[in-house]
């Protein structure tokens, strides 16, 4: 099974990495791809240049096995829908389950995303859910959950797309956008992502305006 974790990862964190982590040993994914998009559809364009946050993802799962990053949105024109994504990967594995890993407040607006019901056509829907986070209680998330719930791992490999699993996750209250503004104010953001990525961001001079 094939694991699916979208975003600007702008820079990545250790929110986004734990994220990831959990989620390949908590339902004993073969792989997760972290995907940075290239022109985010609900929101502006990342600060940092998409050969940036390619190199900070690089350097970032380099020493974790099982994660791996996956820039197919960086190399596409136009914005970066999910759906394309998952119909790209789909052509590239037709007989591996795959495992689109969202939050729960995006799955909570998936009626906003493009082309949103095709999302369970091409893969199975793995909703992180953090200590607290609500449960949607109406339109088609409610319905989703209601129609296609299982609580079994196990049952995401009997098919290649089309179930929903919550997976609770521990809270990390960590944000890119905290990273950025302690780097544009000159602070040190240690401690909240790989010294990797620290790294890459010093040598490139990323984030050193405030955004």
């Amino acid at each position: 099974m094939i694991g699916i974790l979208g975003g600007t990862f702008d820079p990545i964190h250790h929110g986004h990495l734990r994220l990831a982590l959990e989620m390949f040993e908590g339902l004993a994914l073969d792989e997760v791809r972290l995907v940075p998009a290239r022109q985010p559809p609900h929101r502006g364009y990342p600060i940092a240049r998409a050969e940036d946050r390619r190199a900070m993802l690089e350097a970032a799962v380099a020493a974790t096995p099982g994660l791996q990053v996956d820039a197919r949105e960086l190399t596409r024109a136009g914005p970066s829908y999910t759906v394309d994504t998952l119909a790209s990967l789909r052509t590239e594995f037709p007989e591996r389950p795959l495992c689109l890993i969202v939050g729960m407040d995006a799955f909570r607006e998936l009626e906003t995303w493009h082309q949103w019901q095709g999302l369970s056509e091409l893969a199975h829907i793995v909703i992180a859910r953090r200590p607290g986070a609500p449960m949607p209680e109406s339109g088609k998330p409610a319905e989703l959950l209601r129609e296609r719930l299982t609580e079994n791992p196990a049952v995401l490999r009997g098919t290649q797309a089309g179930r929903t699993i919550l997976q609770n996750v521990p809270p990390l209250d960590i944000t890119a956008t905290r990273i950025r503004s302690l780097l544009a104010a000159g602070r040190n953001p240690r401690y909240l992502l790989p010294d990797a990525v620290l790294d890459v961001i010093h040598e490139r001079g990323l984030y050193l305006v405030s955004s």
